[in-house]
């Protein structure tokens, strides 16, 4: 869990020096999806008591933060919506969007405002539009078949579906960058794996309807919920990475 709203920088491994900024309460957890790998935990924790930071608040914290890294000649690669939920389910999210792209231009202009969203929300004009805006839309698609979805994301909308999903991933074109987790392992006595041939086929498919800009696939790297995941292998994922690039033309990056 974060327990701030605006926190760091830390060293991500997709990103480089990320400053955080978190959407959710500080002390609980607001997701449309309930994956079992979510470094968050389970959503059964409850949204906690602080509440959805608003705008104001997050507005005044975030220039504080950048007023101190600047003055500390700290260096900084991006500011990263993340944290313990999905940071567009807040109401204040396309103006919170607004306030950090006018402050990243006064205090480091050369810095990326990078949103990683799990794509639930993109039936919304104001997200879409508010996604639009920043430097790197990470949009996540974990597998192209209903099925993996329900068992690795387990979104809490019964109506969310793989292809709803690839159209709405499809209109951002060459803006989005799409994110994929694959992971294999047990839960409940099923097996989860979006690693086999079949997922990577159907994932492919799914990408060249989308035309990214760029694909990032990685594997675990944090204790999860479901304790009986496993981490992909780096090769096997340099492997799939391949597999997609040679079918699809676009750039796939491996964390």
């Amino acid at each position: 869990m974060f327990s701030d709203t605006v926190f760091g920088p830390i060293h991500s491994r997709r990103l480089g020096s990320s400053l955080g900024i978190n959407l959710s309460p500080r002390d609980g957890k607001i997701c449309s999806f309930d994956c079992l790998y979510c470094e968050a935990g389970y959503n059964a924790q409850g949204p906690g008591t602080t509440g959805l930071p608003r705008r104001a608040e997050v507005v005044a914290l975030l220039e504080q933060r950048l007023q101190q890294l600047r003055a500390e000649d700290h260096k900084l690669d991006v500011i990263t919506f993340s944290g313990n939920g999905e940071p567009t389910l807040n109401p204040d999210f396309p103006g919170i969007i607004d306030d950090t792209l006018r402050l990243r231009d006064k205090y480091y202009p050369d810095v990326k405002v990078s949103v990683l969203t799990n794509s639930t929300m993109l039936h919304r004009p104001e997200v879409v539009d508010a996604l639009r805006r920043v430097d790197n839309a990470i949009l996540k698609l974990d597998s192209a078949n209903d099925e993996t979805i329900r068992d690795i994301d387990r979104p809490t909308s019964p109506g969310f579906t793989a292809d709803k999903v690839i159209a709405q991933l499809a209109d951002f074109g060459p803006k989005a960058i799409i994110q994929t987790m694959i992971t294999r392992g047990s839960h409940e006595d099923r097996s989860i794996d979006n690693s086999t041939d079949a997922e990577v086929d159907a994932l492919i498919e799914a990408y060249k309807t989308i035309r990214p800009r760029s694909i990032m696939i990685y594997s675990l790297d944090r204790p999860t919920p479901e304790t009986r995941l496993q981490r992909v292998p780096r090769e096997e994922l340099d492997r799939i990475a391949s597999r997609i690039t040679a079918a699809t033309s676009i750039p796939v990056s491996v964390a």
